[in-house]
């Protein structure tokens, strides 16, 4: 797999070989245990055995102890005085999982084994999900009876859910922002704007291309607030057109009219509406460095639509537009603007204190709102701490955790779920804190049915 990062291994148990020596054999012999450690300690000492240079590098060389099975240490003659002995002689040998454990792991209450597969940085998630699952497949069918193949969490299948949710509210967005386009501007104009948001998302893909930034859930989120903007500057620039077309300018002239009456104050206009987002590109906190990528759509996408709207706009006006005969009459829906415009004008103190009256209730209003800068998350994934006392054993915690998934085996809502014993899970969810390893700590990661489970 060639974007492959690294593998960890979960639940895996160290081997380890048991020396258990019979203390009556021992004093009848006249024999001291730590004699015999000792004797075993100096022929399988392992030292430095010097340095190799290899050009720019050095190598440090280590001798292997001589010890590598069972059957090695059986065959281990040990002198005391002037009597030798076979190691077999003295203790038995026998290889065993090391006890107490130092953590464990679980599915749905079995022991496991588990593989923690992470991809290189800057990979696709997706094709790298696909090659994996592929691996997984081939894989179980060369396993022997008794052993199972399931997976625990795929980023994979997250990321194309939330990608393709993200991308049917931005096709939605689009549409929307198409349909009022037609029904405001008219057919032709709305027909300019809309060619100006293909032009603009196309020019945003190539900087997030060049710049490194990936399609995912915040560039993606950026892309929607955007895009109820990014045709700001295309409209005025499309009316100022339609406007200088009705009082008799030919398409040329309200094209450069449109240019050099327009260029600078939307400029200004889009400056600002990006320093309101200035504020999370600067944020040094984890946070900020989350959502960085939001600010950095947001502003070239606003930067790029002024762009267009001042430079291709007028160009795609001359060729859709219509010219109007000069002091045509006005059509429906701006006589209805032209009569609440005057309307509001003659009562404008009712108006000013409406506005200042809503406001004011606004920020009473802003009392009632939560603080919180992510939303909640719609993972369906619950986990559980569990904290024994801190002199408490591994045993204790498998053993109250076996309590605990007991209660899970029965429920309905219940799809599966991992526990870990001794440590925490692995990092399969950026928000996820790391717990260090402790005999008195558990964790469950329960997956339901739905999220309102």
């Amino acid at each position: 797999m060639p974007n492959l990062g690294k593998i960890e291994l979960l639940g895996a148990q160290r081997e380890v070989i048991y020396l258990n020596f019979s203390i009556r054999k021992l004093a009848a012999l006249g024999i001291d245990q730590r004699q015999v450690l000792q004797s075993l300690q100096a022929q399988n000492s392992v030292t430095p055995a010097g340095v190799i240079e290899a050009g720019p590098e050095r190598i440090a060389v280590r001798a292997s102890g001589q010890f590598s099975s069972e059957e090695d240490l059986e065959a281990v003659d040990l002198r005391f005085g002037e009597r030798f002995f076979r190691l077999s002689d003295l203790a038995t040998i026998e290889r065993r999982y090391a006890d107490p454990p130092s953590s464990l792991f679980r599915f749905n209450g079995q022991p496991a084994i588990g593989l923690a597969v992470a991809m290189k940085q800057g990979g696709n998630i997706q094709a790298f999900g696909t090659q994996l699952q592929q691996h997984i497949d081939e894989l179980t069918t060369e396993l022997p009876l008794g052993i199972d193949v399931h997976l625990v969490s795929s980023q994979a299948d997250v990321v194309e859910k939330a990608i393709g949710g993200f991308t049917h509210a931005l096709f939605e967005a689009i549409l929307i922002v198409l349909v009022v386009s037609f029904i405001s501007l008219g057919i032709r104009a709305g027909l300019v704007v809309a060619c100006s948001i293909p032009l603009v998302l196309a020019l945003v893909f190539v900087f997030m291309e060049y710049s490194g930034i990936t399609i995912q859930r915040i560039s993606l989120g950026a892309l929607i607030i955007a895009l109820g903007l990014l045709v700001d500057d295309a409209m005025i620039t499309v009316e100022m057109m339609v406007t200088r077309l009705e009082s008799g300018d030919s398409l040329p002239q309200a094209a450069t009219f449109a240019y050099t009456s327009t260029a600078f104050p939307m400029l200004t206009g889009t400056l600002v509406t990006v320093a309101g987002f200035v504020p999370i590109g600067l944020n040094s906190s984890s946070a900020g460095e989350y959502v960085f990528t939001m600010f950095a759509v947001i502003a070239v996408a606003l930067l790029l639509s002024w762009l267009v709207a001042v430079l291709f706009a007028p160009l795609i006006g001359v060729h859709i537009l219509k010219a109007s005969a000069p002091h045509a009459a006005p059509g429906r829906w701006m006589r209805g603007f032209r009569g609440l415009l005057v309307k509001t004008l003659e009562h404008r103190w009712w108006v000013i204190g409406i506005t200042l009256l809503m406001f004011i209730g606004s920020l009473f209003a802003t009392r009632m709102l939560q603080n919180q800068f992510f939303p909640d998350s719609d993972r369906p994934e619950i986990l559980v701490d569990i904290y024994m006392p801190q002199n408490g054993s591994i045993e204790g915690t498998r053993q109250t955790m076996d309590r605990f998934e007991a209660k899970l085996k029965n429920d309905p809502d219940v799809l599966r779920w991992s526990s870990y014993v001794g440590k925490g899970a692995v990092r399969f969810y950026l928000p996820l804190d790391q717990q260090l390893s402790n005999p008195f700590y558990g964790q469950l990661v329960i997956v339901s049915q739905r999220v309102i489970a």
